[in-house]
C-alpha cells in the first residue's frame, strides 16, 4: 500500500474512532433509586427497560432503604425513582425532602398498607391483637421488612395507638417477611405482617387486611414518579418518558408473580414490555427514538 493510501487509511480510521466514541458518551446516563420491594423491583427494572431498550440510555440500578432512596433524588445523586408511596407511607420523606425534588404525580393507584393475616386466621381487626391468647398464639409478634421503611413507622404509631406493647415489630426484609408468612401459611399456623398491595404474596395466598378503625394507615395511596431537580433540563427524553409513565396494579402483578417464580426481575421485565406495546408507546410518545 502507497504511503499516501496509508495515511488516508489511518485517518479514516481515526475519524471512525472517534465518532464511537462521540456516540457512546452520547448515551444518557440515568441513576434510579428503589427500595427491595417486589413492587418497586417490578416498577423499576420495566422503567429500565424501557429506557435502555427504546431510549438508548444506561441505567444504573441504586438499592436502598427508603430514606436514602428519597435522600439521593433529593441531593442529585439519583436521578429519580418510581417508588414514592404517598399520601400516608412515605408522609414523613414527602415533608422532610418534598421541597427538594420534581413530583411528576401517580404512576399507580390503589395501593393499600396495614396488617395482613391468613384469612383462615379467626381475627379480623387490629384492635383483636389486644386479646391475650392471640398474642401468645403470635408468639407476641408483628413480622416486619426493612427498618427505616415507610410501613414500619406507621405500624410504630399502630402499636402505640392501639396500645399493643406486648407485641415486638420484628425488623427483617420483604423478601424474609413474605418468606416466613408463606411457611406459616403452609403449615396453617397463626401470624400478622406489615402488608401492602400490589403483592404477590395476595395472588399466591388467601389473606386479608385487619381493619384498622382509627384510621393509623390511612386510605388507599398511589406511587408516585418523583425526580431530582434540573432533570428536565439535563435529560428531557428521560423526564418525558418518565412523566408519561403509568400503570395498574395487574401490570405490576404480572412482573411480580414472573420474578416470584423464578425469573430474573430483567428478563420479567423483559417479557412485560415486549408484550405490551401499546402501554410502553404510549409511555414515549412525542419523545424522537
Amino acid at each position: 500500500m502507497k504511503k499516501k493510501n496509508i495515511g488516508v487509511f489511518l485517518l479514516v480510521i481515526m475519524m471512525i474512532a472517534v465518532i464511537a466514541g462521540c456516540s457512546s458518551s452520547s448515551k444518557e446516563k440515568v441513576k434510579l433509586a428503589y427500595v427491595a420491594w417486589d413492587s418497586e423491583i417490578a416498577s423499576t427494572y420495566v422503567v429500565k427497560e424501557v429506557l435502555e431498550t427504546k431510549l438508548g440510555a444506561t441505567v444504573e440500578m441504586l438499592q436502598v432503604d427508603a430514606g436514602p432512596m428519597w435522600a439521593g433524588v433529593a441531593d442529585g445523586s439519583a436521578d429519580g425513582m418510581v417508588a414514592a408511596w404517598l399520601p400516608s407511607t412515605h408522609a414523613a420523606y414527602l415533608e422532610k425532602y418534598g421541597a427538594k425534588i420534581e413530583d411528576l404525580g401517580a404512576n399507580l393507584n390503589g395501593t393499600k398498607g396495614g396488617l395482613a393475616v391468613p384469612a383462615y386466621m379467626d381475627i379480623n381487626s387490629i384492635e383483636d391483637l389486644k386479646n391475650s391468647d392471640m398474642a401468645a398464639k403470635l408468639n407476641n409478634r408483628i413480622i416486619g421488612i426493612e427498618p427505616g421503611a415507610g410501613i414500619m413507622t406507621t405500624t410504630e404509631k399502630a402499636i402505640a395507638e392501639y396500645d399493643l406493647s406486648d407485641y415486638t415489630l420484628l425488623e427483617s426484609s420483604s423478601a424474609a417477611m413474605a418468606q416466613e408468612l408463606q411457611k406459616a401459611y403452609d403449615n396453617n399456623e397463626p401470624i400478622v405482617v406489615t402488608g401492602w398491595t400490589p403483592h404477590w404474596m395476595f395472588a399466591n395466598m388467601d389473606l386479608k387486611y385487619l381493619e384498622d378503625p382509627k384510621g393509623v394507615y390511612g386510605a388507599d395511596e398511589q406511587i408516585h414518579t418523583m425526580v431530582r431537580q434540573g432533570l428536565k433540563d439535563d435529560m428531557p427524553n428521560v423526564y418525558k418518558f418518565l412523566d408519561q409513565f403509568e400503570w395498574t396494579a395487574e401490570d405490576m402483578a404480572k412482573v411480580m408473580i414472573e420474578v416470584q417464580g423464578g425469573k430474573s426481575p430483567e428478563e420479567a421485565a423483559k417479557t412485560w414490555v415486549e408484550s405490551n406495546p401499546d402501554k410502553v408507546n404510549a409511555w414515549v410518545a412525542g419523545i424522537e427514538l
